[in-house]
C-alpha cells in the first residue's frame, strides 16, 4: 500500500471566524495555517484566498501573493488553488488562478444543492476548465459531490475535453444536499475509477474523521481542514488546520500507514519533481 497523502483544505470560502477564530483571512494567516498543516504532515494544502476582511475572492494577485508567501515556508509542498471558488462566481472568475500555471487546480465535476444555495458547474463551464487546464498543463483533482458527477468526467475524459490519465479524484462526502458521507457510498464511487487512478476522501463537518478512516484502511488518501470541518471533536474547536492534519497522522499509524513526505506524493500523483 502506497504511503497516506494528506491534504489540508485550510480556509474555503464559507467558514468564518465567528465560526472558529483560526480561521485565517489575510495573507499572513493563509501563510500560518499552511505551515502548521505542513509542519504536521501534510504534503498538499488545498488554497482558497479572502480578502483581509474574510470576503472569498478569486483574484490572480491575491492568489499570487499568498502562494509566493506559501513557498517561502513550505518550499517543496504542493499547492491546489481553487477554482471553484465561493458560490455565485462567474466561471472566468473562478478561473484566474489558473493563469498562474500551478502543477494543479481542482475541477469541479457537475452542478449540486450545496445547502440552501445552488454550486453551480453546468457542462459548458466544465469544458471550459477543462480547456484551461489542458492549454496550461495542470493536473485537475476531480471534486465529486455527487455520483453522477463521476460518470460525467468520466465521459469527459475519454472525450478528450479534460485531462485523462492518471486521474486524481477527490470524492467530497456529507455536504447537505449532496451524496451522504458512508462507506458504502465512498467503496461504490472508488470501485467506480478508472485503474492507476488516485483518490483523496473528504467527510464534511462530524464525517471529517469517520470517513477518514475507512479511507486510510482502503489505500486512499485524505482531505482534513477548516473548509470542511472546524472541530478536533464534538464541541472542541480546532487550534490550527495543524491539530487536525496530526489527528489524522494519528489515525494512519495505528491502521498502520506511513505519511508521504511531498516529494512521494508528486511520485505517487505521477507529479513532474518541483523545481528548486
Amino acid at each position: 500500500m502506497e504511503k497516506l497523502i494528506i491534504t489540508a483544505a485550510i480556509c474555503g470560502a464559507e467558514v468564518t471566524k465567528e465560526q472558529n477564530p483560526a480561521v485565517p483571512y489575510t495573507v499572513e494567516e493563509i501563510v500560518r495555517e499552511a505551515k502548521s498543516a505542513y509542519d504536521a504532515g501534510a504534503a498538499i494544502v488545498h488554497v482558497h484566498v479572502r480578502e483581509d476582511d474574510g470576503t472569498p475572492t478569486q483574484s490572480k494577485a491575491r492568489f499570487k501573493e499568498c502562494i509566493d508567501a506559501i513557498y517561502k515556508v513550505c518550499p517543496d509542498v504542493i499547492l491546489i488553488p481553487s477554482t471553484g471558488g465561493a458560490v455565485g462566481m462567474t466561471a472566468e472568475e473562478r478561473l484566474q488562478p489558473t493563469e498562474l500555471f500551478p502543477e494543479m487546480a481542482t475541477l469541479d465535476c457537475g452542478t449540486c444543492n450545496f445547502g440552501d444555495d445552488v454550486f453551480e458547474n453546468t457542462m459548458p463551464m466544465m469544458r471550459d476548465f477543462g480547456k484551461r487546464m489542458l492549454e496550461n498543463h495542470i493536473k485537475p483533482e476531480y471534486e465529486c459531490f455527487e455520483m453522477g458527477h463521476l460518470d460525467t468526467i468520466l465521459t469527459m475524459a475519454r472525450k478528450g475535453l479534460v485531462p485523462g490519465e492518471p486521474m486524481q479524484f477527490n470524492f467530497v462526502l456529507g455536504v447537505p444536499g449532496c451524496t451522504p458521507a458512508t462507506v458504502q457510498n465512498l467503496c461504490w464511487l472508488v470501485n467506480a475509477i478508472p485503474a492507476g487512478s488516485t483518490w483523496t476522501a473528504t467527510g464534511i463537518g462530524r464525517h471529517a474523521f469517520t470517513l477518514a478512516a475507512p479511507a486510510i484502511a482502503m489505500g486512499g488518501n485524505v482531505r482534513v481542514g477548516f473548509e470542511d470541518n472546524l472541530y478536533l471533536e464534538r464541541g472542541v474547536l480546532a487550534k490550527s488546520n495543524g491539530e487536525l492534519v496530526a489527528k489524522v497522522v494519528r489515525i494512519a499509524k495505528e491502521l498502520g500507514r506511513e505519511i508521504a513526505d511531498p516529494e512521494e506524493a508528486r511520485r505517487i500523483l505521477s507529479l513532474p519533481a518541483r523545481k528548486k
